[in-house]
């Protein structure tokens, strides 16, 4: 370790926080875990560190502050060497608006534009806050920086951008998509350049990220022309516990002759939704993909309504990248599932796509290559590396604020 420079990560979700120890230069990274299930009884602090797994259990209260408390103990021993190298700390947050369309040094006006956006990601900018607020007390002499997801979308088009009302809502409200998971977009378009062997500015790519929350991406000469998640991160894909599109009027059904309030309707689209509300039994693939196995049907269901929607997402980004030099998949299940591969791609045989079955099936558990058959359109399995793209963006803006 002796010469290298890290960055801290942390990246906050509604009820965890992960974290990691990286070098930018080369992206190695040097500790990562995770706090788990925070403000329950099953609060569980967890990381690996020199190939050494640890765990810590926490306490129901444990929140935020006491998570990076924690850590900070443990960078004062045993991790007193890894400490020594810390140059920064870089922090996701999921929703910058419009504010921001490049990466942050943290002060005042940055935390009161993250809390302003609060009401576009109520899952994910409420608790970025509390850990940058956390963070800048446990470490106040290392520069920290936000890192936006919503940032590398800021080169959409208006008219990828702009919804269909009327014009004084976009002009006084700033309402319009602006699309999320930007630093896992980009370093898949970054990493398909050099797996093509062109220059970024001459390569298109369809970037599905496919997770818990999942989006897609048109990427045009490295930039983003269109995504799926808009104004919040509930548009686009079929998600974990999100709904993904849906008609409008639903809402208004559900609001009029069910008298669903405002808070309800947010807990059933954000958290009830998706491959969970589908299947009643779910929001994890794989659990869904051994259920579908074993014949149960709403698994079964669920996964192919995720599996169609996707499809037809893919199909749809043609058009604004007119050639396309790749489709990637990524993200947790994008990157592992070699079913929802299998499944997505028989739908798009119109298109030339067709899976080498052996690749897809061995290229999994952050293996990276070609699934399609030589001679077909590519596909590639690539790992995001999101945490990556957040180091190097921390140590950048930091370089230039000091």
């Amino acid at each position: 370790m002796s010469g290298q420079n890290l960055v801290l990560i942390f990246n906050c979700g509604s009820s965890s926080l992960k974290f990691s120890a990286i070098d930018p230069a080369s992206g190695e990274e040097h500790l990562n875990g995770q706090a788990d299930a925070l403000n329950t009884s099953s609060a569980v602090l967890k990381w690996l560190y020199c190939n050494k797994e640890g765990k810590q259990p926490l306490s129901p209260g444990d929140d935020y502050d006491s998570v990076i408390g924690a850590l900070v103990e443990r960078f004062a021993d045993p991790w007193s060497e890894l400490r020594n190298h810390l140059v920064a700390i870089g922090h996701r947050v999921v929703h910058g608006g419009e504010l921001f369309a490049d990466s942050a040094p943290i002060d005042t006006n940055v935390l009161s534009a993250i809390r302003a956006c609060c009401e576009l990601a109520p899952l994910h900018n409420p608790a970025a806050l509390q850990g940058i607020q956390a963070s800048l007390v446990a470490f106040p002499e290392l520069p920290q920086v936000a890192v936006f997801d919503t940032a590398f979308h800021q080169s959409l088009p208006d008219y990828a951008y702009l919804y269909a009302l009327p014009f004084r809502f976009y002009r006084d409200h700033h309402l319009r998509r602006y699309g999320m998971h930007g630093s896992s977009h980009r370093y898949i378009g970054e990493r398909s350049a050099e797996l093509l062997k062109k220059p970024i500015n001459n390569i298109n790519v369809i970037s599905a990220h496919l997770g818990n929350g999942a989006s897609l991406c048109a990427i045009k000469g490295g930039q983003s022309v269109d995504t799926s998640m808009g104004l919040t991160p509930l548009e686009g894909l079929v998600m974990g516990s999100r709904c993904g599109d849906l008609d409008p009027g639903l809402l208004l059904h559900l609001g009029e002759a069910l008298d669903y309030s405002l808070a309800e309707l947010e807990q059933l689209l954000n958290r009830n939704s998706g491959l969970l509300g589908i299947s009643e039994l779910s929001n994890d693939c794989r659990e869904l993909e051994e259920a579908m196995a074993k014949g149960h049907a709403g698994a079964s269901l669920a996964l192919k309504i995720f599996c169609y929607r996707l499809a037809k997402y893919i199909a749809a980004y043609t058009v604004p990248l007119t050639r396309v030099d790749s489709l990637v998949f990524t993200g947790g299940i994008g990157e592992n599932s070699a079913w929802v591969r299998r499944e997505t791609t028989g739908w798009l045989s119109q298109f030339g796509y067709q899976l080498d079955e052996e690749c897809n099936e061995k290229i999994r558990f952050d293996a990276e290559g070609r699934i399609s058959k030589v001679g077909t359109p590519d596909i590639f399995v690539i790992p995001t590396r999101e945490e990556w793209v957040i180091a190097r963006d921390t140590i950048r803006i930091a370089s230039r604020a000091s």
